[in-house]
């Protein structure tokens, strides 16, 4: 009998820490994320050892093209963590724009203030999906390390293309690096991820290797007349 019970012990032991170490709690929803990511915050920029210039390169400078044309551009990043995307925006030759940062967790959103302190941020607290703003609200939106950490990635992603105009553009990351696989049911290849993207509306998906456990998509929402043509 004890035999038993210390068998038992040791598989809910195992499934704990690969629930909440490995999967970040993944599957059990925003309220044990968000904690986590409570505790960990003042660790978060040590464990991912941002590289600046990589960051400006791959991030900072493709947002700033994209958005050069447009008169004030607004960006919206969703799980905005200590603010990696405005900070890697402050940096090469400018921003003339304004972001929302939205970000869930308080340490997190506390700290990326502080290391985020721009005139042209705005830090709001709240999750991916319901989004808290208006349809066809901003010029670009982002969301890196984060679809698969939300309940539904079609509802999250029908919520970023609510908030964009027509035509514009959607950057989010999208895992696939071996570790990522224990995450069972939220990882999609990139052929898998693409094909989503399509059936969402999404058109130009363009997919770049990133990093080691994320590839990065461009994704773009259809201008009015298609979006009508298409029944959406």
């Amino acid at each position: 009998m004890l035999a038993a019970l210390a068998a038992i012990g040791l598989i809910l032991l195992t499934l704990a820490i690969w629930e909440l170490v490995v999967c970040e709690g993944a599957h059990l929803g925003p309220r044990v994320v968000i904690p986590l990511y409570d505790l960990t915050a003042h660790r978060y920029d040590g464990i991912k050892n941002f590289d600046w210039e990589w960051e400006s390169r791959f991030l900072g400078e493709p947002l700033r093209a994209i958005t050069g044309e447009l008169l004030d551009p607004l960006i919206l990043d969703v799980g905005a963590g200590t603010g990696r995307t405005a900070r890697a925006l402050s940096l090469g030759l400018g921003f003339s724009g304004q972001v929302v940062c939205l970000e869930p967790s308080r340490r997190m959103l506390d700290l990326g203030r502080r290391r985020a302190p721009f005139p042209w941020v705005c830090w709001l607290r709240g999750l991916a999906a319901p989004l808290p703003f208006e349809s066809g609200a901003f010029d670009v939106v982002v969301m890196l390390e984060l679809l698969e950490f939300t309940p539904s990635a079609r509802e999250s992603l029908a919520e970023l293309q609510r908030v964009l105009r027509p035509g514009s553009w959607m950057l989010i990351s999208n895992r696939v690096g071996r570790h990522g696989w224990w995450i069972r049911g939220r990882i999609r290849s990139p052929q898998s991820f693409a094909r989503l993207l399509a059936e969402l509306g999404w058109q130009d998906v363009e997919t770049y290797p990133w990093q080691v456990e994320y590839d990065l998509v461009w994704a773009r929402k259809p201008w009015r007349d298609e979006v009508r043509a298409g029944g959406s």
